[in-house]
């Protein structure tokens, strides 16, 4: 079931018409803007390619590591301008971002996977309390917890991913394709387990999904980015009943087929001009 719309406050998240350069040459995104509810989870949809990831990099400030800078607009966490903050200060403030590709500590326990991503300042009271509490959450992952993380399956190496990210205590969390590569029943494990952390704690969500049909399950917003571009904005629930939605992300036989053959180019033409 959608989240109910969160208005009554300020954003914890704005972005006001950002643009992304790669080598000074490369527009990537241009001019996006886009706002995440305090308490709210809003999904970011959208094909490959189209600026999901580089728009979730620019907030957390991982684009310099890729030769890539926000060249014109502002990003503003919580009311603070924060485009000149380094990437730990982000992640100090509360800014989390589990990127693609579950990237844990193959060689290492999930139980040590968590205890590396607490704060330092973190009591040792403290770390053992959050990991009871993800262990809660992740019941597959106190079963395995003192296996190696690189025999995990692929949705035990999410969750761990997701683990890890909550230790650090985040305000926002920032989660980049949780569903790619995964079984059916186990996205909806995980959107289930995210929802249920979103419920309890009142956590941002910023998701970021080609699987359009989950993602709008669970959040209470959606944007939809093309070409760099944000081309539709709306409730889930209207996304869902949009008939270019469904053709083309919900599996509504859009699949495989040229972008310019089917009937509603001329209307997406409308959307990026």
């Amino acid at each position: 079931m959608a989240q109910p719309d969160i208005t009554a406050s300020d954003p914890i998240l704005a972005l006001n018409s950002i643009e992304v350069l790669y080598d000074s040459v490369l527009l990537a995104i241009r001019g996006v803007s886009i706002e995440v509810p305090k308490g709210g989870m809003v999904a970011l949809l959208g094909s490959n390619g189209a600026g999901k990831s580089t728009t979730l990099k620019a907030i957390s400030g991982l684009l310099k590591a890729e030769r890539g800078k926000v060249s014109r607009g502002e990003i503003r966490f919580d009311g603070q301008l924060i485009g000149a903050c380094l990437p730990q200060d982000r992640v100090g403030m509360g800014i989390c971002h589990v990127i693609e590709g579950r990237r844990v500590f193959e060689h290492m326990t999930p139980d040590e996977n968590l205890e590396a991503a607490a704060p330092m300042s973190m009591s040792r009271q403290k770390v053992n309390a959050e990991k009871d509490r993800i262990y809660e959450y992740f019941p597959r992952l106190a079963e395995r917890k003192s296996s190696q993380a690189g025999y995990l399956s692929g949705g035990e190496q999410q969750m761990l991913a997701i683990g890890r990210a909550l230790m650090t205590q985040p305000r926002l969390l920032m989660l980049d394709e949780p569903s790619l590569g995964l079984a059916p029943f186990l996205v909806n494990e995980i959107f289930g387990i995210i929802q249920r952390i979103n419920k309890e704690n009142g956590l941002s969500v910023l998701l970021v999904e080609q699987n359009a049909l989950a993602a709008l399950e669970i959040v209470s917003h959606g944007y939809l980015i093309e070409n760099g571009r944000v081309v539709m904005h709306n409730t889930a629930e209207e996304l869902k009943a949009n008939s270019d939605i469904q053709e083309f992300y919900l599996g509504g036989g859009g699949e495989g087929k040229d972008f310019h053959d089917i009937k509603h180019y001329s209307r997406r033409k409308r959307w990026l001009s």
